[in-house]
């Protein structure tokens, strides 16, 4: 028996050793990971450390986008000490109600152990004074905001918010708290401009109090400051034309012919961007975001128009390119172009013209002819769809109907019709009469300011565009893009830009419906259009560069319900060229007279 009580113990003893020598196996391998960070977080804190976000620079080297230091205030739940926690006191330095600063310490209590953001945009002072409290579970993170010393380009540079748990969960190298570009340059050059994040190891005792970096800093890691741009945008000129743009909607685009770089891009009504930072920033994008204007949405890059007569140049590019046109062939104009019981009417002026002076005068008649002759061309042996193909397809070698493959993000592609869209609408039963409106640039036509601006540097540069872009240097790159450097060539041929440019010239130097717009010994070229609008008004543009050698300037401007080209749009263009060229405004009439006139949607007028 004694024997027996001795295996039976032995046998106990050897199940219970076997026991606590699996369950040590198991702590210590197969979930020791799990508890050798549960002890790591009892005794370590690893505080992210957020990298300045590069600063933004006109192409002068003036600031256009600045960062200010501020912190986030973080609170660990489990760390804090409940019972001498001091509300008042805190929100008194904070800035926080009281409401608020519950409302976040319950949201931390639902992760005791991860650090909660509690309070944001904390200025410099309110930092220090937190430190001197020395608050157990509470502690600040440095990080920088957005400034604006100009406060300019709202649509252009864009903004930054908190990247929403969409982007967490494409993107690991974001975290929940950090910042992100979410529009213009801000998004568009956003792995440029954020930098890399560092880290902070802190080591803690076992009551929480930090004594210091873990192995004095051996495992922290330094963030590494965004890179700084070089923006092609002239800030003045910006300024200037946000200026002049008040009161009204619509968008002004120019452009440097020689170098696709944008010199200026407004989009009007536009925004303070200063107003997307700090803690009022969620109801001032509430309210630009309800606004009927629509101040945040980028007319300059997305926005859809007619071109109206200012599509009349390519019209007439296209007819001598396709052998239907010459400079010296001569149409009538009787109020209009006439076809049976087809009228498109036009405004008075000699009769008839050759194409210099069509374009001088902005004949419609004209340009029916063009078009007709254009679409029912029988010298290729082609039909009127065969031959509407094949304009199509020039009037895409311009850069319509199609994203121009800018670096700016939400670029619009505008619309250019094809034939099957007809052929669906018509039941394949249409001709060139069908589709005349096409010829003065109304239509089905759709065209982005961006796109019209790129017109006017293309006939600047006799038959040829670079891709407009907003960027003209990158911190520590050599060059930008390769794609921005190349010439983009028009189908067709450069000898033909000439008599257009002619024109352009002549109806602002000799007479025609651009005589506003002449600045004395600068050579300008300007087009007008007035494009039909079916809802009120119509929208009011023209089209410019100058010189007209060796242009420096090309640059086009959309009014919406301004009326004539020539009333609203122009003495805006005029204005700008002027000043971009010679540095200087001789005419302070004419500013007054702009800045006074407010033009909006009829269904605008009461809000």
């Amino acid at each position: 028996m004694t024997g027996r009580r001795t295996r039976t113990l032995q046998m106990v003893v050897l199940v219970i050793f076997i026991v606590i020598l699996g369950r040590l196996f198991y702590l210590q391998i197969v979930d020791g990971d799990r508890y050798g960070a549960l002890s790591e977080s009892n005794t370590l804190r690893r505080e992210v450390q957020y990298p300045p976000r590069g600063e933004v620079f006109d192409r002068n080297g003036e600031y256009l986008v600045q960062s200010k230091e501020c912190y986030d205030l973080m609170v660990v739940a489990r760390e804090m000490d409940r019972r001498g926690f001091d509300t008042v006191r805190v929100c008194s330095v904070t800035g926080l109600t009281v409401e608020r600063l519950r409302r976040a310490l319950a949201n931390a209590r639902t992760q005791p152990r991860i650090p909660y953001k509690a309070v944001e945009f904390l200025p410099t002072e309110a930092k220090l004074r937190l430190d001197e409290l020395n608050i157990p579970g509470f502690y600040t993170v440095y990080r920088t905001v957005r400034q604006y010393p100009r406060k300019i380009g709202g649509n252009l540079l864009g903004h930054v918010g908190e990247v929403p748990p969409s982007l967490l969960k494409r993107d690991p190298s974001y975290i929940k708290g950090e910042y992100y570009g979410i529009s213009g340059v801000e998004s568009a050059y956003e792995d440029v401009l954020r930098g890399k994040k560092g880290v902070k190891i802190l080591e803690r005792d076992n009551r929480n109090v930090v004594k210091g970096s873990y192995m004095d800093g051996r495992y922290d890691t330094l963030p590494e400051p965004g890179k700084y741009i070089i923006c092609t945008i002239d800030a003045r000129l910006q300024a200037f034309a946000e200026e002049l743009m008040q009161g009204k909607v619509g968008a002004a685009v120019a452009i440097e012919p020689s170098t696709g770089e944008i010199l200026m891009m407004v989009s009007s009504p536009t925004f303070d961007p200063d107003d997307l930072v700090g803690r009022e920033r969620g109801n001032n994008y509430m309210s630009m975001l309800n606004n009927p204007r629509k101040p945040m949405f980028n007319r300059a890059v997305s926005s859809r128009y007619p071109p109206g007569s200012t599509f009349k140049l390519v019209q007439g590019l296209i007819g001598l390119q396709e052998g239907v046109l010459s400079t010296s062939t001569a149409y009538p104009c009787s109020m209009g172009y006439h076809f049976g019981r087809l009228k498109v009417g036009c405004h008075a002026h000699a009769s008839p013209l050759d194409l210099r002076a069509a374009v001088a005068n902005s004949c419609n008649a004209y340009f029916c002819y063009v078009f007709r002759n254009i679409l029912d061309n029988k010298r290729n042996g082609g039909n009127t769809k065969d031959n509407f193909d094949r304009w199509r397809d020039h009037v895409l070698s311009f850069g319509f109907g199609r994203k121009l493959d800018s670096d700016f993000i939400g670029e619009g592609s505008g619309y250019v019709p094809e034939r099957e869209f007809y052929d669906k609408r018509y039941r394949g039963s249409w001709n060139s009469l069908t589709v005349i409106s096409l010829s003065i640039g109304q239509g089905e036509l759709g065209c982005t300011p961006l796109q019209m601006a790129n017109l006017a540097a293309t006939i600047a540069n006799r038959g040829y565009y670079y891709i407009p872009h907003i960027v003209k240097k990158i911190e520590g790159q050599d060059s930008i893009d390769s794609r921005f450097y190349e010439r983009c060539y028009t189908s067709v041929d450069p000898k033909y830009f000439e008599p257009i440019a002619e024109g352009m010239w002549r109806g602002v130097n000799v007479g025609g419906t651009s005589t506003g717009a002449m600045l004395q010994g600068l050579d300008v070229c300007g087009k007008t259009g007035t494009a039909q609008n079916p809802h009120g008004q119509d929208h009011s543009t023209f089209l410019t560069f100058a010189p007209k050698d060796n242009p420096r300037i090309a640059l086009s401007v959309y009014v919406e319900n301004g009326g004539f080209g020539a009333s609203a749009a122009l003495p805006i263009a005029s204005l700008l060229e002027e000043f971009y060229l010679t540095d200087t405004i001789k005419r302070p009439w004419l500013v007054d007279y702009v800045k006074n006139k407010h033009i909006y949607y009829p269904s605008y007028a009461k809000k």
